[in-house]
């Protein structure tokens, strides 16, 4: 009786290996090539930075980090520049929240029918807001608004709104469009398509987006504030 070969016993012949992407090699070497141009040129002391008198210096700055002033005024003064830290981060987020999603509706595909002419304006002002750090927009309105919370309320919102609304505008253009479809063949206007198919779809998504962005202009107010805005 014979035995009819398995499949085991024939091998699959090896798949042939993807030949090495020459470019990716390249552009890897250039980096790195970049990287190590980049510190030849900083002139970086490494040895001051490790020297006897810098880890004094670094002790000592960390020994008294641990000892706060604990003075009833100080604390005073602190809790008022605290509170005064947060609420400049939640009205310049609740400022970029508006004017972002504003953005960011004629950004994205949110409407059935929207020309498109006014897509590609709408995300370059978004990069522009985006791009600019908010010290350098900390800056250019303290010559408007002088010293003060204003001035720092103001560059959160404008910074803050060119991030949200890309956020915002990439969010809207990815939510499944089965709910929004539905309504807009039975005749619904794309105002309330958009209020009652995609909003409710991108709303967790836009508060998670929110609260991240609140979260770093907690911080960015506290750095503002060090340039008197």
């Amino acid at each position: 009786m014979t035995t009819q070969p398995t499949p085991a016993a024939h091998p699959s012949p090896r798949r042939p290996q993807a030949p090495r992407c020459l470019a990716c090699w390249c552009v890897a070497a250039a980096a790195l090539a970049l990287v190590g141009l980049s510190f030849w040129s900083l002139d970086l002391q490494w040895a001051q930075f490790v020297s006897a008198p810098a880890l004094a210096k670094m002790g000592r700055f960390l020994a008294e980090l641990l000892q706060p002033e604990t003075s009833p005024a100080f604390l005073q003064k602190l809790l008022w520049a605290t509170l005064e830290t947060l609420a400049m981060s939640a009205l310049g987020t609740l400022l970029a929240v508006l004017l972002g999603l504003a953005l960011a509706l004629p950004a994205s595909k949110a409407f059935e029918g929207d020309p498109a002419r006014w897509r590609g304006p709408t995300r370059l002002v978004l990069n522009a807001l985006r791009s600019i750090p908010e010290l350098v927009w900390a800056t250019l309105l303290l010559i408007a608004a002088g010293l003060g919370p204003f001035a720092g309320t103001l560059a959160l919102a404008l910074h803050t709104s060119g991030v949200l609304g890309r956020l915002f505008a990439e969010a809207i253009e990815n939510a499944p469009p089965g709910p929004g479809f539905a309504l807009r063949v039975r005749g619904v206007a794309s105002g309330r398509v958009f209020l009652y198919a995609t909003l409710p779809q991108v709303l967790p998504q836009l508060l998670s987006y929110t609260l991240y962005r609140w979260e770093n202009n907690i911080r960015a107010a506290a750095v503002l504030g060090v340039v008197g805005a």
